[in-house]
């Protein structure tokens, strides 16, 4: 089979040959689980004879080694950043193109952006309550089938079409409200939106709807943003394919037949399907990254305590992120502006320095220097390699400078990532584990399960890696304004039916897919996935940049010069929500 082109669980990616020896970060074979196999290992580890099995679970994960090494360093309980100047209050970011986009001709497929739909509502051609009848059609059209979408599992019809009626009325009396206002947005089922109930992907959280909107649904919300319902997820955010056996298993608008990724996966495969240019998702171990590297589109984290978390599920606190994924770089820029600023109700929002966009869409790259550790770079399936480099040397093309860098201590960084989010969300869960832990899907209820027999001594030597991480990308910027890394370690997986009938445990694919995507959120650096190529069956593959802290900016213009290059495709399933034959 070709690397790249498809990815069985048994395939694994290796690093280059050339590694230096400071090079450590590993591929791991651990057991594939499915049906019968994982509902008893799932069992067995719930239960008291779970030690049998946990010390050769830990030792195969690297846990163990973890335990065994000397890190003297203090632990840093969350990857908090120095900001010369703090804001006091919201500060919505107002962009030059706040309210009309540059035009600015890309090569392939064209997908709608907030300023097609905003050109549209102020022309006359469409309004935003035709456009809300041909969103829930769509939504409706793509559930059909033996292969559901499965991007949105909740839709008030009456509220959307509530919200369309009052944006076509502001549009008719020439008072809307911004270039979102009208434009659909859906929102990960991780944030409060209101009338939902947020289930962050369960069969039993959520009995109420929500009291209040998540803030940055809030400021979505105040720019006009037609808010279309919760996407789908996987289930608490603890897995990275976008399997959800209770919400059904969203599937990638560029194969119906392939994961999106996730955890943001109906978000991802929301706005790589034509639902709508702009979604809200969230990211704790790449989980806006990995499913827009999946599906094709942008994904941006931003830098740590930059979006308020209020209002979102506090599912992993010291990892955790919101963010935009959007069709283009530009459409990914407006709802980071709009979302971005403290937040009164988050207290870590409120350390920043004021959001800014300053020359984000400069043309060219010039003066900016991209650092490649290649050892890294290149520990992943060839074709992603290859489509990775490929765009590498055409961000130089445009003015970039390429260096090589080194990132120190990448294994101890992965096994601390894993620690800390399986150890934090198991403390979140633990008020609902004693009653609800068999109404979880298999795979959460042995990660679960694994997560609680981590030690406090486990997570503290977490934080000490955390601590060394930080120290190493800083020392990586003191010569380079972005390191740059494939997004994923191979494509998009198929999804299997013994995985949609019995579910999955696949842990050693799932290495392989965050490989690069967990030490931003360890280090809370801004980070962002944009499109590089694709690889065989016409698959996205993703390139990731991580920046300094609060340097949302720089990895914007880095993604806006890779779109002026890329010609991108047109996924299977697509929807034209602006399209008048439509009606």
């Amino acid at each position: 089979m070709t690397p790249g082109s498809d990815h069985s669980p048994r395939e694994r990616s290796t690093p280059d040959t050339g590694a230096p020896a400071s090079y450590d970060l590993k591929s791991v074979d651990l057991p594939y689980l499915t049906g019968l196999p994982l509902r008893l290992v799932a069992a067995l580890m719930e239960g008291p004879l779970g030690n049998l099995i946990t010390s050769a679970l830990l030792t195969s994960a690297g846990i163990t080694w973890l335990r065994d090494q000397i890190f003297e360093e203090p632990p840093s309980v969350l990857p908090l950043h120095r900001a010369d100047a703090s804001s006091e209050g919201p500060v919505p970011v107002r962009p030059a193109i706040w309210h009309q986009e540059p035009q600015r001709e890309r090569p392939g497929f064209r997908f709608r952006t907030v300023a097609d739909y905003a050109r549209a509502y102020r022309e006359g051609t469409s309004t935003p309550t035709e456009v809300a009848g041909r969103y829930l059609a769509a939504v409706s059209q793509g559930d059909r089938g033996r292969r559901p979408l499965r991007a949105i599992v909740a839709c008030e019809k009456e509220d959307v079409l509530r919200q369309a009626e009052e944006s076509t009325r502001r549009f008719r009396e020439g008072r809307s409200l911004s270039i979102l206002d009208g434009v659909p947005v859906a929102v990960k089922d991780e944030l409060d939106l209101e009338p939902y109930r947020t289930t962050v992907g369960t069969a039993f959280l959520g009995g109420r709807p929500a009291p209040e909107d998540a803030t940055v649904v809030a400021r979505m919300r105040s720019m006009g943003a037609l808010l279309v319902g919760k996407a789908n997820m996987h289930e608490i955010g603890i897995g990275v394919t976008g399997l959800n056996r209770i919400h059904g298993t969203p599937r990638n608008p560029y194969s119906l037949d392939r994961f999106t990724g996730g955890s943001s996966s109906g978000p991802a495969a929301a706005v790589a399907a034509g639902l709508c240019p702009v979604a809200i998702g969230a990211d704790g171990g790449g989980s806006i990254r990995i499913p827009a590297s999946f599906c094709g589109i942008i994904g941006l984290k931003p830098t740590f305590g930059r979006l308020s978390e209020h209002g979102a599920a506090p599912l992993c606190w010291s990892v955790a992120h919101l963010g935009p994924l959007g069709a283009t770089v530009t459409d990914a820029a407006l709802a980071y502006a709009a979302m971005a600023g403290p937040d009164p109700k988050d207290r870590l929002s409120m350390r920043q320095p004021t959001p800014k966009l300053d020359g984000w869409d400069e043309e060219g790259l010039a003066g900016l220097a991209l650092g490649v550790y290649w050892p890294w770079f290149r520990h992943a399936t060839t074709q992603v390699v290859a489509s990775c480099e490929r765009m590498l040397a055409a961000l130089e093309e445009r003015g970039a400078a390429i260096r090589e860098v080194s990132i120190p201590d990448l294994e101890a960084a992965r096994l601390a990532h894993t620690i800390t989010i399986a150890s934090e969300m198991a403390l979140a869960l633990s008020p609902t584990y004693a009653r609800h832990r068999r109404d979880h899907g298999l795979d959460v209820r042995l990660n679960l399960a694994m997560a609680r027999r981590f030690t406090a001594t486990d997570y503290v030597q977490a934080q000490r890696v955390r601590t060394r991480l930080m120290a190493g990308f800083a020392d990586a910027f003191a010569s380079v304004d972005a390191v740059i890394t494939p997004s994923t370690g191979l494509v998009a997986p198929a999804i299997s039916a013994r995985a949609l009938r019995g579910g999955e445990s696949d842990l050693s694919t799932l290495i392989e897919i965050m490989r690069f995507a967990t030490p931003a959120n360890l280090t809370g650096l801004p980070a962002i996935s944009f499109p590089a190529g694709y690889a065989d069956d016409r698959l996205p593959v993703g390139m990731q940049a991580i920046g300094r802290a609060w340097e949302e900016p720089t990895l914007l213009r880095i993604a806006l010069a890779a779109e002026d290059v890329l010609e991108r495709q047109k996924p299977d399933l697509f929807f034209d929500l602006l399209d008048q034959s439509a009606n």
